[in-house]
């Protein structure tokens, strides 16, 4: 079977390299990379620590408003599309990249796979319209947890629906084993005795009166917070000369890390606060704590279990969850068992069966 895997953000290398490693060995996979995220830390660190094969595309997007770097990264998916004529095309998470898969293949009748669908905030973000209409419009779907195939149910989707687990518990047990406390040395810091922070999403960031305020908030913390800053986060303190103030507080700023970097300061952190999706399901595997900056998050199980709070840019409610936020409840596998990707590629090859060599 001929695959083609759009791919063009962190996550989704993540999500892939476990996945691309078993469907190479049976299958010939073609790896397509947006661009969207352009940045070397935010990309090549990434394919190459995970073993991710180079891209047999990279289409050099980067960054631009919502419409043109859809409509950039459908021009560029659908010509790679029609010169390689793939039996299966296969999309991850909810990015730009996700939703410009999606219609490139749909529009060009070629069978859409979605490894992640079904999840839903209920709200208008850019990330709920991508995975909505990318489940509309998907032959196959795969689901990380039960509560996202029951979405699927009530929404009336009717195609071939299935719940995998999440593919990124996979990724992590695979890398664990070569996760390295060292790093903490780099920083100085003693395990469980900081805080990580990651902030990225549109919501905290494009906003700087709500970017200044989160901030704000944490450096009344007299605990040390480890601060990987994205790009996008790093221009909007840089615009507002924000870094002056930030200079000799407790904020530790770094570049972007790789995911063993931030797998390992992850792990050994005594709370987590985060915007991320992917870093609240790996707090969750791991047992952290989570604080999550937003009001709602399509993780409810992490929230549900009681390892996970929402708090969004609220300083009481930021500074109260820091201070007295310790979940002791057990953490129930609402994310399968680490083994996925044998249950997706079971899946495709009888899927396959029927309806290529029927």
């Amino acid at each position: 079977m001929k695959i083609v895997s759009v791919v063009g953000a962190r996550p989704q290398f993540i999500k892939a390299s476990q996945l691309s490693i078993y469907l190479r060995k049976r299958h010939r996979e073609i790896l397509l990379h947006t661009g969207q995220h352009y940045n070397i830390e935010m990309s090549n660190i990434f394919f190459k620590e995970l073993k991710i094969p180079k891209p047999d595309y990279n289409l050099g997007i980067g960054s631009g408003a919502q419409g043109y770097q859809v409509g950039k990264m459908i021009l560029g998916i659908e010509k790679a599309l029609m010169k390689e004529k793939p039996d299966l095309v296969i999309v991850y998470g909810d990015t730009n990249s996700t939703l410009a898969g999606a219609i490139a293949a749909k529009k060009n009748n070629f069978p859409l796979a979605h490894i992640e669908a079904g999840l839903r905030s209920f709200t208008s973000i850019p990330e709920e319209i991508n995975r909505v209409i990318t489940d509309r419009i998907s032959d196959i779907l795969f689901c990380p947890t039960k509560g996202a195939l029951l979405n699927l149910k009530k929404e009336n989707i009717k195609k071939k629906i299935y719940f995998s687990g999440d593919i990124m518990l996979d990724v992590l047990k695979y890398n664990l084993p070569l996760v390295k406390k060292e790093i903490l040395n780099r920083w100085s810091l003693f395990s469980k005795k900081y805080l990580l922070l990651t902030l990225h999403r549109a919501e905290n960031v494009d906003n700087f009166k709500i970017l200044k305020k989160i901030l704000d908030t944490l450096l009344k913390i007299k605990e040390k917070i480890i601060f990987p800053v994205h790009p996008r986060t790093k221009n909007k303190i840089k615009e507002n000369n924000y870094f002056l103030k930030i200079k000799n507080s407790n904020l530790i700023l770094t570049k972007p890390l790789s995911y063993l970097e931030i797998l390992a300061l992850e792990k050994e952190a005594r709370l987590i606060l985060t915007d991320s999706g992917g870093i609240q399901k790996e707090a969750y595997f791991l047992g952290v704590p989570c604080i999550t900056l937003r009001k709602v998050t399509e993780w409810v199980e992490t929230v549900k279990s009681g390892w996970n709070i929402l708090v969004g840019s609220d300083s009481k409610k930021i500074l109260s969850s820091i201070n007295f936020f310790n979940p002791q409840k057990k953490r129930a596998s609402y994310f399968g068992d680490g083994y996925s990707y044998k249950k997706i590629l079971k899946i495709l090859e009888n899927w396959e069966e029927t309806h290529l060599k029927s």
